[in-house]
């Protein structure tokens, strides 16, 4: 392990947590362990982090993960597809791109059902991966009784906040909130109905709810008589329901909404086409993505797409990779950075003067003197 530590450790020192944001390219998925046997389709990468340069020595398979000179990562999704164009799919980009970094070799498995989660993170550890990332607040538990069970195995859990530190699991966590209240002020200022939507993932996940009441107090901060409509899934089959998503979203677009948040993966990706189909779209009717440069991943939705709620999710799991396969991973929470996209095909239709605020507003975020009202909207 020391040898592999060493190895990796000369390119972990390269990378440090911080608000980066250039442009990746989608390296080709391997394929799946038993959850997934097939790869996924072909999709647009998420606009963010630019690749590391490869190692010089590359590990080829995961035949012998034990042996010193060789590095092995796995990644266990949560319930949904690898290539879901939001969080599942980001998290895998940002750990082949550690990997690469490293000289590893990386596999994912997708988890089909919440109760598979241990035994797919299992299927890695007892083929003694180095370094195993699981993506999901839902998927917090069974990591943090794995980090206790392969002492020796480093774990990444994205949207996993850590309560007591624990020596081999790093939380890549951010706060979705001020995502959310940025885009949720541009909705303000830029809606005509004063009334604005949303088709959200389960609001028992808390990143899904703090992007949504994040969202809700940036709109009411723009504009105090605005509407804001937020529609949560239940918690069953949440991110994977993009009929649910479609629906909800012209339901509210019926309603008078001339602007829905569409947040919660493929649940949300449904929203953002349904809207993207409306005659309106891009001229009085505007949706905004999720988690990731939306633009990129979903281009049936370019048409309408005002700006995604970023979280870094490719670049913060790169440099979570990278620190783990070094020896350098920081236990407990590394705090990611979070924004908003390119408004891209929209511009137009966003007056300069909506830009200028949108930016104040960004800036008051990032120097801490705009005040979300989150943690604390989690208990309403």
């Amino acid at each position: 392990m020391h040898r592999k530590i060493l190895a990796a450790g000369i390119v972990a020192v390269a990378l440090v947590l911080t608000s980066c944001s250039s442009s990746t390219q989608e390296a080709a998925p391997e394929p799946a362990a038993a959850a997934s046997e097939a790869a996924p389709e072909p999709a647009a990468p998420a606009s963010e982090a630019a690749p590391s340069e490869p190692a010089a020595s590359t590990t080829m398979d995961d035949s012998d993960c034990a042996a010193p000179e060789n590095i092995c990562v796995g990644l266990v999704t949560d319930t949904g597809k690898v290539d879901d164009k939001s969080f599942n799919q980001a998290a895998w980009e940002g750990a082949q791109l550690g990997a690469q970094a490293v000289g590893a070799f990386s596999k994912y498995i997708e988890t089909t059902d919440p109760k598979d989660y241990a035994n797919n993170i299992a299927q890695f550890a007892g083929k003694n991966y180095d370094v195993i990332v699981t993506v999901g607040f839902l998927m917090g538990e069974a990591t943090v009784n794995a980090a206790a069970e392969f002492p020796n195995v480093k774990f990444i859990g994205v949207d996993q906040f850590q309560g007591e530190p624990i020596d081999n699991l790093a939380g890549l966590v951010f706060d979705e909130s001020k995502a959310g209240y940025a885009v949720g002020y541009l909705a303000g200022l830029m809606t005509k109905t004063n009334k604005i939507g949303s088709a959200l993932g389960t609001d028992t996940v808390p990143p899904v709810k703090l992007f949504g009441e994040g969202y809700k107090a940036g709109a009411l901060a723009a504009n105090p008589d605005v509407k804001v409509t937020l529609l949560y899934h239940e918690p069953n089959n949440a991110f994977g329901d993009p009929e649910w998503g479609a629906a909800e979203a012209r339901k509210q677009l019926d309603q008078g909404a001339d602007i829905i948040f569409a947040a919660g993966g493929a649940t949300g990706n449904g929203g953002l086409i349904e809207v993207a189909k409306d005659p309106g779209a891009g001229k009085t009717v505007f949706c905004i993505g999720v988690d990731i440069d939306q633009y990129n991943t979903v281009p049936q939705a370019a048409k309408c797409l005002l700006t995604s709620a970023e979280k870094k999710l490719v670049s913060g799991t790169e440099t979570l990779v990278v620190a783990a396969a070094g020896g350098t991973m920081t236990p407990g929470n590394n705090f990611g950075p979070t924004g908003i996209a390119a408004y891209h095909d929209t511009e137009g239709a966003v007056p300069d003067d909506v830009k200028a605020k949108v930016l104040e507003v960004l800036a008051g975020l990032e120097d801490g003197t705009i005040d979300t009202g989150c943690p604390a909207c989690l208990d309403n």
